[in-house]
């Protein structure tokens, strides 16, 4: 059977800081004037809450993943992250739709999401945009939309999709910490899953340069010199492989403008 869903087996988490209520004004006037309900996920705050998230990360190895030190912000973003996912799990719903308190939806949107949907046979999580999305793989068109995969970095975990097998599946390898959510969820070679993309991309992201994350102007963040981030560099160069061989071996990598179903 192929594998289909509506909007009636989605549920709609939205991760927001309890002290961000501008963003959750915008974001809910946004999500009722589309129609669609959510759940508010109060974000958990890495600053608070430091002592226990430290115990679940690696800090040595997110070093050497990342090139930079973690944030106590990078910390509350990937456990708010989880969290969603363990209340996904727990849910009746069949398939989830997690937004950060940030983005803008375009027009198109609601558009885009019955698509993604309805060609669920074709990915396993599934972004409505990007922060980087380098080197895309087409495998297809649903409706006016690629759904892509990357050579490249794909990064970004403002609006995706989920699905409740997938998430159930990755949950268990998801600690310690090793590097920041999105940069996790981009090793699909590794946890062997779908990851795409569905561009032209019907949302983008706007928190006005100020982020709880990284700091105003990404203020917080402080990269090592550059003799010491070689094995971040290393890292990033032997990825670009691993996802080729993964696509390889998925017969995904050879571009398609196939009509998908």
């Amino acid at each position: 059977m192929v594998e289909r869903f509506t909007r009636d087996d989605l549920g709609i988490w939205l991760i927001n800081l309890d002290k961000d209520v501008d963003r959750l004004a915008q974001m809910q006037s946004q999500l009722d004037g589309m129609g669609l309900n959510y759940t508010r996920f109060p974000a958990i705050y890495g600053k608070d809450h430091l002592d226990t998230l430290s115990k679940r990360a690696d800090a040595a190895a997110y070093a050497r993943n990342m090139g930079s030190p973690i944030l106590p912000g990078k910390m509350g973003c990937y456990a708010s992250h989880v969290a969603v996912w363990e209340a996904f799990i727990a849910s009746d719903h069949k398939i989830a739709l997690i937004l950060e308190d940030d983005v803008v939806f375009h027009d198109d949107f609601l558009a885009s999401l019955d698509l993604a949907l309805s060609g669920a046979a074709h990915w396993d999580t599934l972004r409505f945009n990007c922060i980087r999305a380098k080197m895309p793989v087409s495998q297809g068109m649903l409706g006016p939309y690629r759904l892509n995969n990357y050579i490249g970095p794909f990064t970004g975990n403002a609006t995706y999709l989920l699905k409740k097998d997938v998430a159930k599946r990755l949950l268990p390898n998801l600690w310690p910490q090793t590097r920041a959510f999105d940069h996790e969820l981009n090793r699909f070679f590794r946890h062997d899953f779908r990851q795409c993309g569905l561009e032209p991309f019907s949302s983008h992201v706007d928190d006005g340069n100020v982020s709880s994350i990284t700091g105003t102007g990404f203020g917080l963040v402080k990269k090592f010199k550059w003799y010491n981030r070689l094995p971040h560099y290393r890292l990033k160069a032997a990825n670009y492989f691993r996802r080729i061989g993964w696509l390889v071996k998925t017969g995904r990598i050879l571009p398609s403008r196939r009509v998908l179903d």
